[in-house]
C-alpha cells in the first residue's frame, strides 16, 4: 500500500502487509514516546483536529503524535464551535480546512461521515471514529497491542485465541478489530453479548470468509474460558435512542480480579478500548483488576500514540526520514523503555 497522500478511513483499505508496515513503524516510535529521542521531522506541519463528538484519548493521542513529530495542532472541539452548526457541508468545510492544514483527524457522531468529508479534502484526514461505523486507527492500536502482550508473556502469535465481550453491535471498536484480525491466519473469535447487542452480521461474514472460528455466547464465564485475550467494551450508550434503554444492558458484563481469577487462563490479556465506565451501575472492568499485570489497558492507550505517529510519518512521506531530525531530549522526563 502506497501511504503517501492517502486517507485513512477504513480498515477495508488495508491488507495484512499494510498493517504490519505501520506495527513496524509505530515500533520505531518507541524512543519518541518514551521521551528517549525527539524528532522534528513535521517542522512547520499543521494537523487539524475536527473531533465533533465527545474525546480523550482518541483527540489527545492523534494530537500528542503530531507534536512529537514537531508539527503543530489547531484544534475544534464540539459540533457548536464549528460552521456546520450554520448549515455548512462537510465537503465545504474539507475544502476549506485543507487549505489551513497539512493533515487532518476527525471524528463525527454520523456513520461515513468522515469518507463524504474526505471527498472534499485536498489533504490526508484520518477517520479518529465515525458513528457506530469505525475506528481504524483504533484497530491498528489495539493490533499492535495483541502482538506486542502476547510477545510479552511468551505465546503464540501465530494462533489467537480473543473473546470481545458487551456491546458489539454498536461498538465501532471491536467492527474495526475484527475486520482487521481477520487479516491474520488462525484466529478463533469468541463472541460475547446480549443477543440484542451481537456482533453486526457483516462483521460476522467477514470473519467467516476468512476462515476463522466463531463462537457466540450471551454467557460471561464461558466466553472467558481458555482465551489468550479478552477485549471489554462498554454499552454505548451514546448510540441508543433513550437512557432507559441503554441502561438494560449497563453492568450485564463486568470483570472483576476474583472472575479472572476463577475462569480465564494464566496469563489471559485484558483489554478495553477506553474509557471504562467505572460507575457502580456499569463498571464492565473493576478498579481492582488494575494491579494484575496482565492489565493492558494504560498500555493500549499509550500504543495508540505510537501507531498515529507512523500514520503521520507515512500518509505525510517522511518515514524514512526521522532519523535526520532525531536529537536528543533536553528536559527532565521520568519516562522509561
Amino acid at each position: 500500500m502506497d501511504f503517501q497522500g492517502q486517507h485513512i478511513l477504513s480498515i477495508e483499505q488495508f491488507d495484512r502487509e499494510a498493517v504490519e508496515q505501520v506495527i513496524t513503524l509505530a515500533e520505531q516510535m518507541t524512543p519518541y514516546l518514551n521521551r528517549q529521542k525527539r524528532s522534528t521531522v513535521l517542522d512547520g506541519a499543521i494537523l487539524a483536529s475536527l473531533f465533533f463528538e465527545p474525546s480523550t484519548r482518541t483527540r489527545v493521542s492523534f494530537s500528542s503524535a503530531f507534536n512529537l513529530l514537531g508539527g503543530k495542532v489547531m484544534e475544534t472541539v464540539g459540533m457548536g464551535a464549528s460552521s456546520l452548526t450554520k448549515g455548512e457541508s462537510l465537503y465545504d468545510t474539507a475544502q476549506v480546512i485543507s487549505g489551513y492544514a497539512d493533515a487532518i483527524a476527525m471524528r463525527h457522531p454520523e456513520a461515513f461521515s468522515v469518507s463524504e468529508f474526505a471527498s472534499g479534502a485536498t489533504v490526508p484526514v484520518l477517520n479518529g471514529g465515525d458513528g457506530a461505523n469505525e475506528h481504524p486507527t483504533q484497530a491498528l492500536l489495539d493490533t499492535f497491542t495483541i502482538f506486542d502482550e502476547l510477545k510479552r508473556v511468551g505465546k503464540n502469535t501465530k494462533n489467537i485465541r480473543i473473546a470481545l465481550v458487551g456491546d458489539l453491535k454498536n461498538g465501532r471498536t471491536v467492527h474495526s478489530l475484527s475486520r482487521i484480525l481477520s487479516l491474520f491466519p488462525n484466529v478463533e473469535f469468541t463472541f460475547v453479548a446480549p443477543n440484542a447487542l451481537s456482533m453486526p452480521e457483516k462483521i460476522l461474514s467477514v470473519c467467516d470468509n476468512a476462515g476463522h472460528r466463531m463462537n457466540m455466547t450471551q454467557d460471561l464465564s464461558t466466553g472467558l474460558q481458555n482465551q489468550d485475550l479478552v477485549y471489554m467494551t462498554r454499552v454505548q450508550e451514546e448510540r441508543f435512542n433513550t437512557q432507559e434503554e441503554a441502561d438494560l444492558y449497563r453492568g450485564k458484563y463486568r470483570l472483576t480480579q476474583k472472575i479472572y481469577e476463577q475462569y480465564c487462563a494464566t496469563n489471559t490479556i485484558i483489554m478495553h478500548p477506553l474509557p471504562r465506565d467505572s460507575r457502580p451501575e456499569a463498571n464492565e472492568l473493576s478498579d481492582d483488576m488494575n494491579r494484575n499485570p496482565n492489565l493492558a489497558i494504560f498500555r493500549q492507550s499509550n500504543n495508540g500514540v505510537k501507531v498515529r505517529m507512523a500514520l503521520f510519518a507515512l500518509v505525510l512521506g517522511v518515514e524514512k526520514q526521522l532519523k535526520q531530525h532525531e536529537s536528543d531530549v533536553n528536559w527532565y522526563s521520568n519516562k522509561t523503555k
